[in-house]
């Protein structure tokens, strides 16, 4: 059976730069946010969309694998932000891209969406039904967060992107482990917009079509699934913390980063972050920081890398990667 492999990697932000220093007016302050979530500053967007920043980053993923857009089959594009609530926006990444030998969808899974988008395009690849697969991570939270919250801290606007391709060779991703449990669906959410809770004055009057978050559950939860699952995921596949060579994460605090390394017994250095200058990008995450990491550093063949991510839902994951 063939497998999936990493074979092209692209990022994208804004150029709107975003400081702490902003949300003094909040009540918070660059030395809180620093300290316990490790963001100095963020991108936002002005006026750029959410396919506006997937298509920047699936373009140079695509120029990176050394491929044209012709050549791609599938488009999977995780976001909680799309253009409109329809079509899906990989439809407008698409026609962006002039992708039109493509299928294309969205996976809506907030934070673990990048990684739930990546396990899918994986098995399409695995089953033979297609050779090159897209997966774009792309979030524009700027759009639903009240500037006005102490909350407001927490995200930035970004996407990544990365080519995955079919191969014989021994390498690619070899396993995932996948999670939800829906009984955690109010401790981070947007609640209106859909069908449950429509679109109305009162509704807009009421700041319901922002996120709203319990941060106390969100790290919680964290820090206690996420080293379960990784742990999980390394014992049926035989492997030891110590053959890992990085873990790239969601980016969802610095303390929350810094317990799972403790709790699975990897060395902080090998985690890799970028929220001191993108915050949270949500989606967008995993792959920005994967894209950062292979064009700075280098890994050779046999060499193990871990992905992780906890989402709104609870959605939660890991991923296992051989170079």
């Amino acid at each position: 059976m063939q497998n999936a492999f990493i074979n092209g990697t692209g990022s994208y932000a804004p150029e709107n730069i975003v400081k702490n220093s902003f949300f003094e007016s909040v009540g918070s302050s660059d030395e809180w946010i620093y300290k316990n979530l490790g963001i100095k500053e963020r991108r936002i967007s002005t006026g750029e969309t959410t396919s506006d920043l997937a298509f920047q980053a699936g373009k140079l993923a695509i120029e990176d694998a050394r491929l044209h857009p012709r050549d791609i089959d599938l488009i999977i594009l995780a976001t909680a932000t799309p253009d409109r609530p329809a079509p899906s926006c990989a439809c407008f990444v698409q026609e962006k891209l002039r992708a039109f030998n493509a299928v294309a969808f969205d996976i809506s899974a907030v934070c673990s969406g990048a990684l739930f988008a990546t396990a899918t395009a994986a098995q399409f690849i695995k089953s033979g039904m297609y050779k090159n697969v897209l997966v774009i991570g792309a979030d524009t939270f700027s759009n639903i967060t009240d500037w006005e919250r102490r909350d407001s801290v927490f995200f930035g606007d970004g996407a990544g992107a990365m080519v995955l391709s079919a191969t014989e060779e021994d390498k690619g991703f070899v396993d995932f482990l996948l999670h939800t449990d829906g009984t955690g669906k109010e401790h981070f959410t947007i609640k209106a917009g859909g069908s449950e809770s429509f679109a109305s004055e009162e509704t807009i009057k009421n700041g319901e079509h922002y996120f709203s978050m319990n941060g106390q559950e969100v790290y919680k939860t964290a820090t206690e699934v996420v080293p379960k699952c990784i742990n999980t995921l390394l014992k049926r596949n035989n492997i030891t913390t110590s053959q890992i060579e990085a873990l790239l994460p969601h980016q969802p605090s610095i303390g929350i980063l810094k317990s799972v390394a403790k709790q699975i017994g990897l060395p902080f250095e090998k985690v890799k972050t970028n929220m001191d200058r993108y915050a949270n990008t949500s989606g967008g995450t995993i792959p920005i920081v994967l894209d950062e990491t292979l064009k700075s550093e280098t890994y050779k063949s046999g060499d193990y890398l871990l992905f992780a991510a906890v989402g709104a839902g609870w959605t939660w994951g890991s991923a296992l990667y051989k170079w």
